[in-house]
């Protein structure tokens, strides 16, 4: 499959749609290219109906009834009535499928499922079956990992709120954020709002930051003590392990079996990490329906003593699928999904 990205010279929402687009792919085969439209009769020529117009194989998916070629800034509407520069990634992913582009099993972001290698799991057999990757895929960001485009100050808003939680242990209140936000000439709010909506990180009611994948500003079951830096809670266990190889520093991770309530400790030293004990493991799973990763798989990632209870704990929550997954293939997935969230 083509796919094609039509944009005007310098629209600020072709980078997203790129962006989205490759997070819809998630590993999937297709050549994705970007074409600048200069005038009207090019647009004609190529079917775009506004910047950024997505065409796969040469047909717009999106295209609303009586559209008409256009290089005017075009908008789209998600499901939720919110407006946004570019289709939203699972309206993509939805039109991928409807076209027909094949699923490919990658692995991706923490509450992404893949296939594992059996030589890295424990003696005691255990669940290697493959999820069904639609449902699992709302909170996956489709391999992309949770850094958040450069665009618009969400980037630079976002490592900030991450820099305050690892120095600080708590989340920034919108204020401290005005600068880096005004950087980008918007409000802290109007960032923050933004960020939320893509499930970077996620707001309570009275708009301050609840979380910000890896780190929660609630108490949760996983403590992670960072060297040289504070003490902080993480959303689950696959964030848990993401932050030393987000900060680049050792960390203490000091967790409970949700079936038996005994501890599980993981302790970086020099970057390598040392399971306690040595036989732990972790779920990975997600409830369907779709929605916010803090909503619908952070409190089903985590961390057992073994094999045992990880299936005892997942026979007695049949509402939600997953598998288990050893040491070696939660730290990968931990890696890839948090190990870039600070890099420029």
């Amino acid at each position: 499959m083509r796919i094609t990205v039509l944009t005007v010279p310098e629209c600020p929402n072709a980078p997203l749609a790129v962006e989205r687009v490759t997070a819809a792919l998630a590993g999937r085969s297709a050549a994705v290219e970007l074409v600048e439209v200069l005038d009207q009769a090019q647009a004609t020529e190529l079917g775009m109906t506004g910047s950024p117009t997505v065409l796969l194989d040469g047909v717009d998916p999106f295209a609303p009834a009586g559209a008409v070629p256009s290089i005017s800034c075009r908008l789209y509407r998600e499901a939720d009535g919110a407006v946004s520069g570019a289709p939203s990634v699972a309206a993509l992913r939805a039109a991928l499928d409807g076209a027909g582009l094949p699923e490919t099993a990658v692995p991706g972001d923490c509450c992404e499922a893949a296939a594992l290698d059996a030589n890295a799991l424990e003696a005691d057999a255990l669940d290697t079956d493959v999820l069904d990757t639609d449902a699992l895929d709302a909170v996956g960001r489709g391999g992309q990992g949770r850094r958040a485009p450069a665009q618009r100050g969400l980037r630079a808003v976002q490592q900030a709120v991450l820099r305050h939680f690892a120095a600080t242990g708590a989340a920034p209140e919108p204020d401290v954020l005005e600068p880096v936000a005004a950087a980008a000439g918007r409000s802290a709010v109007e960032v923050l709002d933004e960020l939320a909506r893509e499930d970077f990180l996620t707001l309570d009611a009275h708009g301050r930051i609840a979380a910000a994948y890896p780190f929660s500003a609630a108490p949760t079951r996983h403590r992670v003590r960072i060297a040289d830096g504070a003490e902080v809670w993480s959303m689950c266990a696959i964030d848990a392990l993401g932050i030393p190889a987000m900060l680049g520093r050792d960390v203490v991770i000091s967790s409970t079996d949700p079936v038996t309530g005994d501890p599980v400790t993981v302790t970086t030293d020099g970057g390598t990490p040392v399971w306690e004990p040595a036989g732990a493991v972790v779920f990975v799973g997600q409830r369907p329906g779709g929605g916010p990763a803090a909503a619908v798989c952070c409190d089903a990632l985590n961390f057992f003593t073994g094999g045992t209870t990880a299936r005892a704990w997942a026979d007695e929550h049949p509402e939600v699928p997953g598998h288990i997954v050893g040491q070696a293939r939660a730290e990968e997935i931990a890696t890839r999904t948090f190990g870039p969230l600070l890099a420029p």
